[in-house]
């Protein structure tokens, strides 16, 4: 399971200031949402999908994902155009994630606009089929 001072779970001799400014970038992405993010939360929150928990903006080690469901341990994320520049970050990150236990899901900004159902149905599928995914074992237990 991953560490996260939001999850109630202690960082135990972690970088405290570094917590705190992934805490409060996370607040100030939640004040400032894209429309595309807006959008998609109207249709996540509140357990309005198929009872799902999602949060917004989650710190995850030390990256914020845009949405995460810890019941099924799957990550939504919602790109815009800087994303197509720099793909080998985006890929390093969820490589890092996956490694921890998720499974990574990404729509383009545009999608999630102009085809919110299909963008849904997508996310649905993927938490009515998907088994949450448990981390590798460290040191060979």
């Amino acid at each position: 399971m991953v560490p996260s001072p939001l999850r109630g779970e202690g960082q135990g001799g972690g970088d405290n200031l570094l917590d705190t400014k992934l805490i409060n970038l996370a607040k100030d992405l939640r004040r400032n949402q894209t429309k595309a993010e807006t959008l998609l939360w109207t249709v996540l929150r509140s357990k309005q999908l198929k009872g799902y928990k999602f949060r917004r903006q989650q710190p995850i080690g030390k990256y914020i994902v845009d949405f995460v469901c810890f019941e099924k341990n799957i990550i939504i994320e919602v790109d815009g155009g800087q994303h197509a520049v720099d793909k080998e970050k985006d890929l390093n990150r969820d490589n890092w994630l996956r490694a921890e236990g998720f499974k990574v899901v990404r729509f383009w900004n545009n999608d999630v606009l102009q085809n919110t159902e299909g963008v849904v149905a997508v996310i649905r599928d993927n938490l009515m089929n998907h088994p949450p995914l448990t981390p590798p074992l460290k040191g060979g237990e």
